[in-house]
């Protein structure tokens, strides 16, 4: 992958596509000032460099049955490595599970999930995650409310 260098104006790219990865490219290189063909040329550099890794659709949980959230805190026998590969694995085909992250401190890892409600989260649990060899330990906290969601990174640090 090449290395890139980022100046104000591709910062001020991302910054607007992170807002609406739908703008054309006119309204891009609009919002940011230039022409569409070095516009055009720029973000053609971003994706290709990898900075731009993909673009989606973002959809509403709530609004497609999604009502429950969670974040699970699971914890592996600490007897070798050998079930963390596996429980990897697991996790790939579990569409509930939106994030998956290896954690430090008290847990092994950390699951991000959705449900349609608390019928289907036991569901997952007692038939996907506690059936996975390995697993000692789940811990569960249902998101109450949510006040800030968002899919922009910070490009403060880049200036």
């Amino acid at each position: 992958m090449p290395s890139l260098t980022l100046d104000k104006t591709d910062l001020r790219i991302l910054a607007e596509l992170q807002l609406n990865g739908r703008l054309t490219n006119v309204e891009l290189a609009e919002r940011v000032a230039l022409s569409p063909s070095p516009c055009l040329r720029r973000l053609k550099q971003l994706e290709e460099s990898g900075v731009i890794s993909q673009y989606v659709a973002l959809l509403d949980p709530a609004k497609i049955g999604l009502g429950l959230q969670a974040f699970v805190r699971v914890t592996l026998e600490k007897r070798g490595n050998a079930h963390n590969e596996t429980f990897v694995k697991a996790v790939q085909g579990w569409s509930e599970v939106i994030n998956c992250f290896a954690m430090t401190g008290e847990m092994d890892y950390l699951l991000q999930v959705y449900f349609e409600d608390m019928e289907h989260f036991s569901r997952f649990v007692m038939n996907e995650l506690l059936q996975q060899a390995g697993v000692e330990d789940v811990k569960s906290s249902f998101v109450l409310k949510e006040f800030k969601r968002t899919t922009s990174l910070p490009l403060n640090h880049l200036r």
